[in-house]
């Protein structure tokens, strides 16, 4: 799931990483808006709200909304500066660091954030932003750009392109790879969507702790491919066939 890179990765590998990220995100999506009505997983309506401060000539509050816009961009600049470390060092390791920062950061946000939504409803913006940047750059780099997970618009529009096409396009093979890119689409934005809706129905219980699911998930996924991989080494070790080398 993580650990094939570009040009190594299928459909499955795809739609693992993305049912898994993208269910993550939905759950950041709506417990960030809940805890501080702020959009915590996409920069898009902040920068629409920074140019609305800026031409108020309110620029506290515009800056505020470029440190959203920063803080997803240094998320994202960190995760690939991390990634392109360590496939020249060890090639393994490159997706478990990202992965296990953004876990330790929804970690720290799910025990500790309360306090920051009373005190600091902003750092706690600005950290969910830094996570999902980190995710999004991750996934986006794993699957050459195939895969993004922290929001939809893009997806949206992609969908109504492709599935256009199949009116137009009756070529078997060029119909197949539509109807993989459809389906590949169609799961990132249900699991995004069954994110959000789990995070919507435990946030009034548990508060910002529902992102422990999240951490949850997310350790899951690495435990998988930990599993994964040791049985790719037993299997090459004692020259078996490699059955899941495209799982």
């Amino acid at each position: 799931m993580f650990k094939h890179q570009g040009n190594k990765r299928n459909l499955r590998h795809n739609l693992k990483i993305a049912s898994l990220l993208s269910f993550v995100a939905g759950l950041v999506n709506v417990a960030g808006f809940l805890a501080v009505q702020k959009l915590t997983t996409n920069v898009t309506g902040h920068f629409a709200f920074f140019v609305d401060e800026i031409f108020k000539l309110d620029f506290r509050q515009g800056f505020i909304y470029f440190l959203y816009i920063f803080f997803f961009f240094l998320g994202s600049f960190f995760s690939s500066l991390i990634v392109e470390s360590l496939l020249r060092r060890n090639e393994k390791y490159s997706y478990v660091i990202p992965t296990a920062i953004e876990s330790a950061i929804l970690f720290a946000v799910a025990v500790f954030g309360t306090r920051l939504m009373a005190d600091s409803p902003n750092v706690l913006a600005y950290i969910l932003l830094f996570a999902m940047g980190l995710q999004n750059s991750l996934v986006t780099k794993i699957s050459n750009a195939t895969v993004r997970t922290t929001h939809l618009t893009g997806l949206f529009t992609d969908l109504g392109i492709e599935l256009s096409q199949l009116f137009f396009y009756h070529e078997k093979l060029y119909r197949k790879k539509l109807f993989v890119s459809i389906k590949l689409r169609l799961s990132i934005i249900s699991f995004f969507f069954i994110g959000g809706i789990v995070s919507g129905i435990f946030y009034s219980h548990l508060g910002l702790s529902v992102l422990l699911i999240g951490v949850a998930a997310l350790l899951l996924g690495l435990f998988y491919n930990w599993i994964r991989f040791n049985i790719f080494l037993l299997e090459r070790k004692y020259g078996r066939p490699l059955q899941h080398k495209n799982k």
